[in-house]
């Protein structure tokens, strides 16, 4: 039997600034996974050799070696364990390096730390989509159908469009945890950058039009300067 997002538990933390690692330590075990972390690339490979983990994340610059090297060296061993990199260098060509040296996603510094939950789930869902069994998504008054697609207020189908649906989905799935721009992008609209559009506004008032018009409890509020967070009444 497959295990569930929430319950996929094993997660490598390589981080050697401990107030990140037990941030990071913290946040993701309070999400039901769990977490060891070490602090260079020696200790790193020796936990890899001895314990299988579902997601690596993986510091950029470590004491010992640079992230990227040690990447390399995990994939030549052909240890496809994903990776989220994290790293103070957030260009497009960083980016771009970090991905093309076998990371499954990255992740630029400071980030909320809501968002790395966020992040390590998408991962795991993307490595396999059939991680979790589970047909539909409830929150509040709000039933959310993956199967057919159909959104549900106390009852009534709300009529979505394909990427309002995708931003409500990615809402609900982290409720209560502030969602970034960025990352919101990256999800929904697949970019890797924040475009400086209004894209994610013009569709989120139509979301929570929708949403007022049933009557919905449903509140998605803007963090000025952070983001947005999804919270039921």
């Amino acid at each position: 039997m497959k295990k569930s997002v929430s319950s996929l538990c094993d997660v490598l933390c390589i981080e050697d600034d401990p107030t990140l690692s037990q941030a990071i330590q913290g946040e993701l075990s309070r999400a039901g996974l769990s977490v060891t972390c070490v602090n260079t690339g020696k200790d790193a490979f020796d936990a890899l050799k001895t314990k299988k983990f579902d997601v690596i994340t993986l510091d950029r610059v470590l004491p010992d070696c640079d992230g990227l090297a040690f990447l390399a060296k995990i994939r030549g061993e052909n240890i496809t364990t994903p990776v989220i990199m994290i790293s103070g260098m957030g260009s497009v060509a960083d980016r771009v390096a970090g991905l093309k040296a076998g990371s499954d996603d990255y992740i630029t510094k400071p980030f909320a730390s809501e968002e790395m939950i966020a992040r390590v789930e998408v991962v795991l869902r993307r490595q396999d989509p059939g991680v979790s069994s589970e047909t539909s998504i409830e929150i509040g008054d709000l039933h959310l159908n993956l199967v057919d697609r159909h959104v549900y207020c106390r009852g009534q189908n709300i009529s979505l469009k394909g990427t309002e649906f995708k931003l409500l989905e990615l809402l609900m799935r982290n409720c209560g945890r502030l969602i970034t721009r960025a990352f919101i992008f990256e999800v929904v609209w697949g970019y890797d950058f924040d475009p400086g559009t209004k894209l994610i506004d013009v569709h989120l008032s139509s979301l929570r039009r929708k949403l007022e018009q049933l009557g919905s409890q449903i509140q998605i509020n803007n963090i000025r300067g952070a983001g947005f967070v999804l919270e039921a009444q």
